[in-house]
């Protein structure tokens, strides 16, 4: 076993650092309008999408999380990831085509144009919170906690500090185009690192599936789990899993800016299917991996030290620093697009709206000030998480507050075209209102029910207040909401001309085959 980091890894790690940083502030030279910081110039192709869409979703407590939750309780924790292709799927057939067509730069705006302002600032400003205060923070936070499982001497506020400073300063500079390109860079460090990995873990096992399934608890590799189950009882894969992937993969901003940076429907469709296809690779590179270290490293009682522990037993010199950098990509690629996203929506959703005649220059120059404004921020909050204890994972489930009327008003909203403005509105002032109650239920053990139990449960009571509320008040003008509603020919936008092999469509039913196959074998 490797008994510390050798300075072969820690260069490798430092090339990284300059490596992407020297990326972020070439491209920063390109960036001259706010269509260029905030959607790099609407020019990306699908690859670059793609790739993009999977490092900003994988962040290092992913890793983390993934590989521990694998080794004491199972695979089950997977279906966030392979699963993910089914809310991407409703994404590239009926919300790619309303937002591009949009020409939208947000998501709240979306939300303005087919109800009203409203729900934008409503939507907009639980966003920046959260963005920031959970995401941005609370990936800062873990990847330094993941930092001092390497480095044990290591100061956590030391660490936050510059992991925040490097993907501020190139997130501020070189804008999406920066973010999307340093993370296309990551995305491939990542799998590269994590398949070696899994490869000579598996080697360790002599390549027999046999070991691995016999070094296990009975039922460590399925994902359908019964009622009884704290991790995830099989209603909530169904009541909870998918509203949760639609919020994630249609409605947030750090995910879908990439998407809208798209140079055209096709490319945005493509992009889209190609990180549900990159999201089946998880669960073969970070969640089997962690199972199969049980045969490796039994009786460990803390589960998020079994990545850190199979990287140092497993790997060589070299490897490590590969992989570390890996782990360091996913911390950038989170940190990065959350940054982002969130001083898009301060510009563009607060300071635009109230200086019409705003110019470029000016829309630039705002956006840089509030990124590193946010990266202050978010690195002073972050050391302050340690405080918090067992709180601060009762703050990952307050997803499950804000997720069901924002799901409600998006996907019921285009499809039902007498919801109004006022609906909306209600549905996410009364909708999250609940959310809470339900939370502090929980906190104070007044409820026992499963956070996605309350999803579900609150997707159909936001239902409700939605469909109430609107046919209470006047229906909106068909003219004004015809652009953002459904129509049939929406599912085949993009497509013409195309041969069948490059149609979207096709592409989508090869991924829900290869989620059903999945399915199947891990029941």
């Amino acid at each position: 076993m490797n008994t510390g980091i050798s300075s072969i890894d820690l260069t490798i790690i430092i090339l990284y650092f300059v490596i992407v940083l020297g990326i972020g502030l070439f491209i920063a030279r390109k960036t001259k309008t706010g269509d260029d910081l905030f959607l790099g110039g609407r020019t990306f192709g699908w690859g670059l999408i793609g790739l993009s869409l999977f490092a900003s979703n994988i962040s290092s407590s992913t890793i983390i999380g993934l590989s521990g939750a694998a080794y004491t309780t199972g695979i089950v924790n997977s279906v966030y990831e392979w699963l993910s292709g089914l809310p991407l799927i409703i994404a590239a057939l009926i919300f790619v085509p309303l937002y591009l067509r949009s020409r939208i730069t947000t998501i709240p705006e979306f939300l303005e144009k087919r109800f009203d302002r409203r729900s934008q600032v409503f939507f907009s400003i639980v966003t920046i919170v959260m963005s920031i205060v959970v995401d941005t923070a609370g990936g800062l936070y873990a990847g330094a906690v993941v930092m001092q499982a390497f480095f044990p001497n290591l100061v956590l506020w030391h660490v936050t500090l510059v992991l925040a400073l490097v993907a501020g300063v190139y997130t501020a500079f070189g804008g999406l185009r920066a973010v999307v390109y340093t993370d296309a860079i990551q995305a491939v460090i990542l799998i590269v690192g994590c398949t070696v990995l899994t490869y000579m873990l598996y080697e360790r096992l002599d390549f027999s599936w046999d070991k691995v399934l016999a070094s296990v608890p009975e039922g460590h590799f399925s994902v359908v789990r019964p009622l009884s189950d704290e991790t995830l009882p099989w209603p909530g894969l169904l009541l909870g899993v998918p509203f949760l992937g639609f919020w994630y993969w249609s409605t947030n901003q750090y995910i879908v800016q990439r998407i809208l940076g798209g140079r055209n429907v096709r490319h945005a469709r493509w992009g889209v299917l190609l990180a549900g296809f990159l999201k089946i690779i998880p669960l073969f590179i970070m969640v089997i991996p962690g199972a199969m270290a049980i045969s490796i490293l039994p009786g460990l009682v803390n589960g998020d030290a079994v990545f850190p522990k199979i990287v140092m037993e497993v790997l060589p010199v070299g490897m490590i620093g590969l992989v570390l950098a890996g782990l360091i990509s996913a911390i950038m690629s989170s940190v990065d697009s959350t940054l982002n996203s969130a001083s898009t929506l301060l510009v563009i959703d607060f300071i635009k709206p109230n200086n019409p005649n705003i110019s470029n220059e000016k829309i630039v120059n705002y956006g840089r000030i509030s990124t590193l404004v946010l990266m202050v921020v978010a690195a002073v909050w972050a050391p302050l998480i340690v405080n918090f204890g067992g709180l601060w994972s009762y703050l990952q489930q307050m997803f499950s507050i804000v997720v069901p009327p924002i799901v409600v008003i998006f996907l019921v909203g285009v499809f039902y075209k007498r919801g109004n403005a006022d609906g909306a509105f209600w549905t996410l002032v009364i909708g999250t209102l609940m959310g809470i109650a339900l939370f502090v239920a929980g906190v104070y053990e007044y409820s026992s029910l499963h956070y996605t139990y309350n999803v579900g449960l609150m997707v159909g009571v936001s239902t409700l207040i939605f469909v109430i509320v609107s046919n209470m008040t006047a229906p909106p003008s068909a003219e004004k909401i015809k652009e953002y509603t459904f129509r049939k020919e929406l599912l085949s936008d993009g497509m013409e001309g195309l041969p069948w092999y490059k149609d979207y469509r096709f592409h989508s039913v090869l991924l829900i085959l290869l989620m059903g196959y999945i399915l199947f074998r891990f029941w």
